[in-house]
């Protein structure tokens, strides 16, 4: 699924320049995913619409997050470092972090791993119409083993 994420979001630079579901389904399919990465995709995506439409409606900037033992689970101690991480810089606000987390809810099984959840980050960025700055894309494109500075 992460790799149907990642052509949509490679291809599609906006989420309004993707195709509906049907023509977009087509196209993964022409270009070689299988039908069941694909489904698991559109599912997804489809979820993210709905929850980023209502993410203005989140909580204040200024709410604390105390996290369930499902989420904590899910997430697993790399992606929750990391989802802190973007809070403290400030890069992910609270109603997106709540956007994220019922993305990483919608995933089969946690924990999820950093670079899928790094990936699932820049989709929930895409659906808003977001690009993070610079730094923040170098923290989600540079795998950690590459890093010049650890």
């Amino acid at each position: 699924m992460f790799d149907v994420l990642v052509y949509v979001y490679e291809h599609y630079w906006r989420p309004d320049a993707c195709p509906e579901a049907g023509l977009l389904a087509r196209k993964l399919s022409a270009v070689g995913f299988e039908q069941e990465e694909i489904t698991e995709a559109l599912a997804w995506l489809d979820g993210l619409h709905s929850a980023s439409q209502h993410a203005t409606m989140g909580p204040s900037a200024t709410s604390s997050r105390v996290y369930t033992a499902d989420e904590l689970e899910r997430l697993g101690p790399d992606a929750l470092g990391f989802l802190q991480f973007l809070e403290a810089a400030r890069v992910l606000t609270p109603a997106l972090r709540e956007v994220v987390l019922d993305r990483v809810a919608a995933l089969p099984a946690g924990p999820v791993a950093l670079e899928d959840f790094k990936i699932l980050l820049l989709m929930v960025f895409w659906s808003m119409g977001e690009e993070p700055d610079a730094l923040i894309l170098d923290e989600l494109f540079v795998a950690d083993e590459e890093r010049l500075v650890h």
